[in-house]
């Protein structure tokens, strides 16, 4: 288990931090308060915060190509105009669900600019979540069922495997990408985590990041930790952390060594008195490079 040094890189207390994105040309870290529906962004050179509170919880993010941000909320996809000075938000597509039992979590742009996001359904009593694509502003469904919390999307540095995670099945999948075509084929497992909380419960998959040696480097929600996996599913390496439930990495800074988590601070009193960074945004140095996230295409 690596033993990196870990810093606060902003220190207030998010209830569910989420989809921390690096942006390369701000060079700025974004990332969600999703029960907060806010947008964060830290200028990590000097400091700089800023906040945009939405009308509908935000999930995750995506750089937009013709500037400012493309958000997955409750309520459908939107832009925000990062460059204003209030919230400006523009509406893309609405939900394409039934929003009092589902609402969009965890995405990520593929290399050919489509941005894929899939759903938490809520009531958890069945596998019915399901995986929408926004494309050029249309949103089309890519798979419906099968998991419940979907999670831990990623693509290899070859474009040609996608990654994702079913929270609630603590379970890692890949599949077979085809970036010309937008579609994915022969879904198998990468890694299945233990779910028996009694023995050798270690965490659940939640979001997670691919490096540029095309490793898969994902949070362990409840876990206190970031494992390292290959794209054959070997466990290469693990940081433990000063936090119970890790929710996402990502990696940031111009050299895209800084691992940045975000993690939940909306959690039981023992567990805050035990680990009193619960919430906040950390930063972790580390050998290998993240890789440039690919911009949204309008």
């Amino acid at each position: 288990m690596s033993a990196p040094h870990i810093e606060v890189a902003y220190d207030a207390v998010m209830q569910t931090g989420e989809c921390p994105l690096w942006h390369e040309q701000e060079q700025a870290l974004y990332w969600v308060d999703i029960p907060a529906f806010t947008v964060h962004r830290l200028d990590p050179a000097s400091g700089a915060h800023r906040a945009w509170r939405l009308s509908s919880e935000p999930a995750s993010l995506a750089v937009s190509d013709n500037g400012g941000l493309i958000v997955a909320m409750r309520s459908g996809f939107y832009h925000l105009d990062t460059g204003a000075d209030d919230v400006r938000i523009t509406e893309i597509a609405p939900a394409p669900y039934d929003t009092s039992l589902a609402r969009f979590n965890d995405g990520r742009v593929d290399p050919a600019g489509r941005f894929w996001v899939g759903t938490i359904y809520e009531p958890r009593d069945r596998p019915a979540a399901e995986m929408f694509v926004l494309e050029q502003g249309e949103i089309r469904k890519a798979w419906s069922g099968g998991m419940t919390n979907s999670n831990g999307l990623g693509f290899s540095p070859d474009g040609k495997t996608m990654y994702h995670a079913d929270t609630t099945a603590h379970l890692v999948r890949r599949f077979d990408f085809d970036a010309d075509a937008g579609t994915v084929e022969n879904q198998r497992p990468l890694m299945q985590f233990s779910a028996d909380k009694a023995n050798n419960y270690g965490g659940r998959p939640d979001g997670a990041a691919v490096d540029s040696d095309g490793n898969y480097w994902c949070a362990l929600f409840e876990g206190g930790r970031l494992v390292k996996l290959s794209p054959d599913g070997k466990l290469l390496d693990e940081i433990e952390l000063p936090l119970r439930c890790p929710t996402m990495p990502a990696f940031g800074g111009a050299d895209l060594r800084t691992l940045y988590v975000t993690s939940a601070g909306e959690r039981p009193a023992a567990e805050l008195e035990q680990y009193p960074l619960s919430g906040k945004l950390l930063a972790i140095k580390v050998d290998v490079a993240g890789r440039v996230n690919p911009q949204y295409r309008n």
